[in-house]
């Protein structure tokens, strides 16, 4: 067997994911809820852990074909504990129907199952898209360089979007602080601002902030990070962030983070590294170079690889 295939099963595609994939040399199968001819050299199967809730009779016939063959099927999860909003009784049918080998999620937390194994498979940077982009971390060190003190773009339409109206009220509040303090912003929601112009505000802003993402809605904060927390330092960028659990396991919180908890931290925070410019520049350049060695889809491609792997392994021996 060749082990060069696998299938990813995302009905507007994975790009990132994808690619990822190629470049570790493995043909990618795009769609595939039947195994098509040639299956014996299929490593393994992802699928959107959403979609495949969604529509469980099909995941269940396509589990079936996957077991006769022998391919591992793994479930990526980027939203727990929300789950995108997905109906109790949907996700319990899911579970009941015990479909995965392998649930691949981007937070550990004790949240649901779905599978025998858990893996943690946290959000990353399509270095592609996500770079330098034709600047270098010594022009970076310059304070002349950056137009502003504090910026944020992201949704933030919290009538239309229900899981964002926290961080709409949360930002609302703190432009008024920032103007009081006359501390410089750019602060807006991201919709019709192109990828040009949210890379330059990135770039030329001291402190990029996050806060909140769509998977905490619900009453629970998730433990795991917000793309934003790789893509901004994969641009160059300083990063102050909402305080996350799973920030320990992907970055040396020492050297290559800095949070806050709660408004008022948040402020004293951004008090603190408009005066420390070196430090944070010595900070974003520590996340910068922990992101592109750790945190690319290339390798989180291969870690879903190395679970694949173990799955077959532990099958032929039990």
């Amino acid at each position: 067997m060749s082990g060069k295939k696998v299938i990813i099963n995302y009905r507007k595609g994975f790009e990132p994911l994808e690619e990822a994939f190629a470049n570790l040399g493995y043909e990618v199968i795009k769609n595939a809820w039947h195994l098509p001819a040639g299956a014996d050299d299929i490593e393994l199967a992802v699928v959107n852990l959403y979609e495949a809730i969604r529509q469980p009779w099909r995941a269940l016939s396509f589990k079936r074909q996957l077991r006769r063959a022998g391919i591992p099927l793994i479930g990526l999860d980027r939203d727990a504990p929300w789950h995108m909003g997905i109906r109790k009784r949907r996700i319990l049918l899911f579970r009941c129907l015990n479909l995965l080998d392998i649930y691949a999620s981007h937070t550990m937390q004790p949240t649901w199952n779905f599978a025998p194994t858990k893996i943690y498979s946290p959000n990353a940077v399509w270095v592609r898209n996500f770079n330098l982009h034709g600047h270098t971390l010594a022009e970076m060190r310059d304070p002349g360089f950056y137009e502003y003190d504090v910026s944020f773009l992201g949704n933030m339409d919290g009538v239309r979007y229900k899981e964002h109206a926290e961080r709409q009220h949360f930002f609302a509040a703190l432009r008024e602080r920032l103007d009081a303090l006359g501390i410089r912003h750019y602060i807006k929601h991201s919709s019709g601002i192109s990828e040009e112009e949210q890379i330059r505000v990135i770039q030329r802003s001291r402190i990029n902030l996050s806060f909140r993402s769509s998977c905490d809605h619900g009453g629970e904060m998730s433990w795991g990070l917000p793309e934003r927390c790789y893509g901004v330092p994969a641009r160059g960028g300083f990063l102050l962030t909402d305080r996350r659990r799973h920030a320990a396991d992907d970055f040396d919180l020492t050297r290559e983070w800095a949070d806050y908890e709660g408004m008022d931290d948040c402020i004293r925070q951004i008090q603190h590294w408009l005066a420390n410019f070196a430090q944070t520049r010595a900070i974003a350049e520590a996340a910068h170079e922990k992101v592109m060695a750790c945190h690319t889809y290339e390798h989180r491609a291969q870690n879903l690889i190395n679970a694949a792997h173990a799955c077959r392994a532990a099958r032929q021996t039990s």
